[in-house]
Order: C-alpha cells, then structure tokens, then sequence
C-alpha cells in the first residue's frame, strides 16, 4: 500500500506488448514448468506487512496444493524496491505470476499494459457484488479491473477515553464540535495538544478536502486536472489547517510530522486526539500498556454529520501480462481474497479484509478500536483518483509539500493554487 515513486514508464507499454507478440516461450523464471506436483505458481508478496507471515505462508501453500495440486512459490519483496522491480519484471517478462499491488500503483501498471484484464473474471464469479466499492475502483482502470483487493486500511480519529470522560466530552459528530472539542482540551488540558496536525501526513487531510465537496483532481474525457485549488477543496483544508493555526490545537513543529510522530506524541500522553490509521491502536497500547482501556476510536465526522470520506489504502492482487499460467493465477487471487486466508492475513497485520460480508464482522465488533474504523471503511471508504501518474504525485509529495506550506504561514489560497498547477503537470504527462 506504499505511496510510489517516480518512475518513468515510458516505452513499457511497448516493450510488453512485443513480449507477447514475440510468443514468450517460457523461459524466465517466472514460467511455470511441470513436476513430480503438477505445475508451479510464483507470488511476489511485500515484505513486513505481516510480521508472523511465515506460518501465513505455510497455511497458503498448503491450501492452494489441495485446492489445485500446483505448488506455490513465495518471494517477498521489499517495499521501497518493489515498484522498480515490477518495472523491470512487465519488460523483462521474468517477473512472479501474481504479485502484491499497492492501491496506488495499479493504475498505472494496468495503462502501461503490465496486468491481466480480470473483469470477465471477477463478474462471473460474483466476487464483483461483495468488494468494498473503493478497493474495486482501486484496480479499474478505463472501465475495466486489473486486480482484486487483498486487504486495506483506513484512519479514523484515536483519542483518550480517560480524557474526555474527565471533562464530560463527548465525540464529536460535525466539524463544529469537533472544532469545539479542541477549544475546550486546549483550556481545560493545556499540558496537552488537543489534536496535533502532522504536515507529513497527506491523506490525514483527504476527510476534509472530500468532505467539504472538495476532490485532489478531476478527470474530464480522459484528461486530469488538479483541483486542489477549488473553493470546496480550499475550504475543507482551511477548516482543517484552521484547527492549529487559529485554534491551537497543535504545535509549530507538527508542520513536519509524519503519523508515526502523532502515535508517539499520543502514547507520551501528549496529545488528546491523533488521526490515525487502523493498524496502529494496537501499537500504542503494545508500547504502553497502561493505555489499555484509556483509549478509543471514533470516525473523522462529517461536515455535518455522519463520516467524512477517509482514504482507503491497501494493496490488490494482480495476474501479469507476462504470466503463463494466468487461469491458475486466478484460482490463487479467489482463494486469497474471500476465504479464511484473507481474514486471517488482515488479522495478523492488522488492516481489514476486502470484501463487505468480511468486513461487516469488523464494523459489528466490540471492540472501541476495531469498530469506528471497520464502519468508516464500510460506509465512507474512498480512493485517490484513479489517474496511471497519481502515484508520481504521491512521489514527488505534491499534497505534503502543500500542508507545510499551509502550517508554516504559506496561504490556502496560494498554496493549493501550487500544488493543482503541480498535480496538472503531473498528471498529464505522457
């Protein structure tokens, strides 16, 4: 689910089709050749998101010999190198079969032609009707999906239970109230930052741009345009920077923050309230333990109520072009996406299943840091636009760049007038 760098991909398109077309002879490593156990399946897999992903993998490969009598090969890979590496892989054609894809990278593989068109697929095994509508949109491009979701997180707001019972809060459910939650923190708890702003973190602010009406950009016949600088978009971040620069609800360094920063502030106990992703409550109270029972989640609230639209990030399964077992490829992303390995895998991690039956269990759970998440993603999940270069918008850190400049004394105007000019740039480059 990691943001992507910049890469050019020019020439990949070509340099996939004319593997295909030269008729792949199953050379490279990634051919599946027969044994003794029928045929091989090779899986690139993200290294670290599952740190008890050994026994994960054992309990993969056992099931999908049982299911298909193949034999299933998996390679980890690291995340900072994997982007490069799948590069190399669609022109090289000696890539995995089924690789991890982050959320924001699929596009972008799927235009430059390194993946496999799974929509007939996914229609007609009915998988289509049950994936989360953000994740789905993740893996489309130009009406046609590239990839399944495999699991996915999102942020809500995590905060001091002890806290707010203290000073009879409540949690709020407008902007109002959460605006007036911070005035009366910063009285009543001044030893505390009533809601620290990290300028590192982008999609912190993606409620507020979204829920204003606002959007990053927008596609118009095929071409992206930056739209940061719209009067929706301008007055969701004012909204949100306002709550540091005007009502004190953070500190001048938090301009440079990233959310690990607020998760370390908040377990110092010096922070009330931190936007936070679902995977990192359980950190919090792992570092601290005496948090246990002190802490609790609620969704970012709409404007006027209800939950404002949180990004959804995770990662999809994808089939490459360059496959040669692309029917068994898919028997593996069907097995992985809507079985018990799929919980099982988001279980370990930490983030949720893709798919609404899977993850209503999440939403209707008791637990104070699982549920706000669950139901945010349910009913308010949503994806980054689906334009092939918003991952070298993500590298260049067009939208971080902009929250800093906000924070430190740069206009919303002027600055989100610089950074759609940047997305623009960006997205229309060929």
């Amino acid at each position: 689910m990691r943001s992507m760098f910049k890469t050019g991909l020019a020439g990949l398109t070509a340099a996939v089709f004319l593997l295909t077309a030269c008729g792949n002879d199953g050379s490279s490593s990634s051919s599946s050749g027969s044994s003794s156990g029928g045929k091989t399946l090779t899986w690139w897999v993200m290294k670290g998101t599952n740190p008890d992903a050994t026994a994960f993998y054992a309990a993969a490969k056992k099931e999908f010999k049982a299911e298909t009598g193949a034999t299933l090969k998996v390679q980890e890979v690291q995340w900072a190198d994997a982007h490069d590496k799948l590069v190399r892989a669609f022109a090289g054609g000696d890539g995995p079969d089924v690789s991890e894809i982050g959320t924001t990278w699929t596009p972008e593989f799927a235009a430059a032609g390194g993946l496999d068109d799974l929509t007939q697929q996914i229609n007609s095994s009915g998988i289509s009707k049950d994936l989360i509508p953000a994740l789905k949109d993740s893996a489309t491009y130009d009406g046609k999906q590239y990839g399944v979701g495999w699991y996915a997180g999102v942020r809500a707001i995590v905060y001091r239970k002890d806290v707010f019972d203290q000073l009879g809060l409540k949690t709020p459910t407008t902007w109002a109230e959460l605006e007036q939650t911070v005035k009366t923190l910063k009285q009543k708890k001044p030893g505390m930052m009533p809601m620290p702003i990290a300028g590192e973190s982008s999609y912190a602010s993606a409620p507020f741009i979204w829920g204003a009406g606002g959007d990053f950009a927008t596609d118009s016949g095929g071409k992206w345009t930056g739209s940061l600088d719209s009067p929706q978009a301008q007055a969701g971040l004012k909204f949100y920077t306002d709550l540091a620069l005007k009502d004190g609800s953070s500190s001048v360094g938090a301009s440079t923050w990233k959310e690990t920063d607020l998760l370390d502030s908040f377990v110092k106990g010096k922070a009330a309230m931190v936007i936070q992703g679902n995977w990192t409550p359980k950190t919090a109270v792992a570092t601290d333990p005496s948090l246990k029972g002190r802490i609790g989640a609620f969704p970012i609230p709409g404007k006027n109520g209800g939950i404002a639209p949180a990004f959804l990030g995770g990662s999809n399964l994808a089939v490459l072009k360059t496959s040669k077992n692309p029917d068994l490829a898919w028997k593996f992303i069907k097995m992985m996406t809507t079985g018990d390995l799929s919980k099982k895998w988001a279980d370990q991690a930490g983030y949720f299943p893709s798919t609404t039956t899977q993850l209503k269990q999440y939403a209707n759970s008791t637990d104070p840091l699982v549920a706000p998440f669950a139901r945010t993603m349910l009913d308010a999940g949503k994806n980054v636009p689906s334009a092939p270069q918003w991952g070298a918008v993500e590298g260049d850190q067009t939208v971080t760049q902009m929250l800093q400049a906000i924070l430190t004394g740069t206009s919303v105007q002027k600055a989100t007038k610089t950074a759609s000019d940047a997305i623009t740039k960006t997205l229309q480059e060929n």
